[in-house]
């Protein structure tokens, strides 16, 4: 499985879980070999990709989001370990069962936007950190990035990502997890 944000026929959207407190590390990666980084997409877990084009999210839309995420309470969780799809180097979250959940909801609700685009049969939770059919290069990658691990975080939000007609990806809205 990889991520391909940003590349179907026209603007797209995502709903990710972002990663602030890992940016450092792995951001000069992404920055180079993430195709994703430059153009407005933080280091984050995908929960579903490609979610419904930007034009057909209303506030209804959202608002049904939010009520979804109501009832994912806020979790911690790591980033302790790499991982890698045939040309990407990613880190793998534990636990990773929350995300799925959540993944796994979202589609339930949306079944005209299954994870991916129905094309992997299951959802890996992960966060890329390079694309790059260089093992040598993506090797060097791992061997810097795995002594700072691991990260311990919070997911505390899921957000919602819209791309405009330039490519550009922006946060369109907050979806906080648990009641509040």
């Amino acid at each position: 499985m990889t991520s391909s944000l940003g590349t179907g026929d026209g603007p797209e959207s995502s709903i990710m879980v972002l990663v602030p407190a890992v940016e450092r590390l792995v951001g000069p990666w992404r920055e180079r070999y993430d195709p994703r980084a430059p153009v407005g997409v933080p280091a984050h877990i995908t929960l579903l990709y490609p979610f419904l084009p930007p034009a057909e999210i209303d506030d209804e839309t959202v608002k049904d989001l939010r009520q979804l995420f109501t009832t994912f309470e806020p979790f911690p969780y790591h980033l302790a370990a790499t991982g890698r799809f045939p040309g990407v180097l990613y880190l793998a979250p534990e636990p990773a069962a929350p995300f799925v959940a959540m993944s796994e909801a979202i589609a339930n609700r949306w079944p005209e936007a299954p994870p991916y685009g129905g094309k992997y049969p299951t959802t890996v939770p992960h966060l890329t950190v390079a694309h790059l059919d260089d093992v040598a290069r993506i090797d060097e990658i791992e061997r810097v990035i795995a002594p700072a691990l691991p990260v311990d975080t919070i997911a505390a939000s899921a957000w919602l990502l819209v791309q405009d007609e330039g490519g550009r990806w922006w946060v369109r809205s907050r979806l906080a997890l648990g009641a509040r």
